[in-house]
């Protein structure tokens, strides 16, 4: 099994990193690294796990994820390709001093944040065009558009926060997470008991409980509704089929139960949901 802590490779004189991950290095499980994460979607889409949130990827989607920060990227289908050009970099590459300077003030409080976020609208187009000079850049320009960049990450109020102060208790992942959430892809549209989750992490149920929770910061079952809630996110706004349909496709047997779920986590209905996503497409497009 993996672990948790994953090193990042630097080439040599160069300080950061900024490259493309294509499949089958787009295909990393649950981890995380010290350094700061800013990631572009460049092809496929699936699962976004980033602390407790549980969420939709596509193509074009950029995140940006705190240092030590778990999180993992399950494309939705494993013969799918994967591929994200992604940058990364240890806030002590400017400097404590540095970073004191008035004029950083912003970059600054941006690096002590321990969040997981989501760049939105006209920002996530700058953000996407600067990364993609980064990658060919080399020296002293890569550090004059790294600030550049970071600068209008912190000045802009056009990201969603999808996480807060999520803390990771271990400093290597136990090998029982791996085999939970890859069990847990594979069967959560389908019904699902503590007894067979807990024999997969040979475990008792209690021990289980605590072992999930402490790890992922949720219970099992919180988790399994994020998964479905995802799942018919998708169809709501990747297809034409019919609400039911997409109840009982998403692993519901009682569209009461999907309905009450749905609107806890998203704070509408699923027809709210594919209304509001189908305006925002037409604004896109006007």
């Amino acid at each position: 099994m993996k672990t948790l802590i994953q090193k990042i490779h630097l080439d040599e004189h160069q300080s950061f990193a900024c490259r493309s991950y294509r499949t089958p290095n787009f295909e990393t499980n649950w981890h995380k690294h010290e350094e700061f994460e800013l990631i572009l979607i460049t092809e496929g889409h699936g699962t976004a796990m980033i602390g407790d949130y549980i969420g939709e990827f596509k193509t074009g989607d950029i995140y940006f994820i705190a240092g030590n920060l778990p999180h993992w990227f399950k494309k939705q289908h494993h013969k799918m390709t994967g591929c994200s050009l992604v940058l990364h970099f240890k806030p002590a590459i400017l400097g404590n001093d540095f970073l004191q300077l008035p004029e950083l003030k912003n970059v600054s409080q941006l690096l002590k944040k321990n969040d997981g976020t989501q760049i939105q609208t006209t920002l996530k187009e700058e953000i996407a065009t600067m990364l993609f000079e980064l990658e060919g850049l080399s020296g002293f320009e890569r550090m004059g558009l790294l600030l550049n960049c970071l600068q209008k990450l912190s000045a802009s109020p056009h990201y969603k926060t999808l996480t807060r102060n999520f803390a990771s208790s271990n400093e290597n992942i136990n090998p029982a997470i791996e085999k939970i959430i890859d069990f847990s892809f594979k069967r959560y549209l389908t019904p699902v008991t503590l007894q067979q989750v807990a024999e997969v992490a040979a475990m008792s149920i209690p021990t289980f409980c605590r072992f999930f929770k402490k790890n992922i910061k949720k219970t099992y079952f919180d988790f399994i509704q994020d998964l479905r809630i995802s799942h018919a996110c998708k169809l709501l706004t990747n297809s034409n089929k019919p609400v039911m349909e997409i109840c009982y496709e998403s692993g519901y047997n009682s569209w009461a139960h999907f309905s009450k779920q749905f609107r806890h986590v998203k704070k509408m209905t699923p027809s709210q949901y594919r209304k509001e996503f189908e305006g925002k497409a037409i604004a896109a497009d006007g």
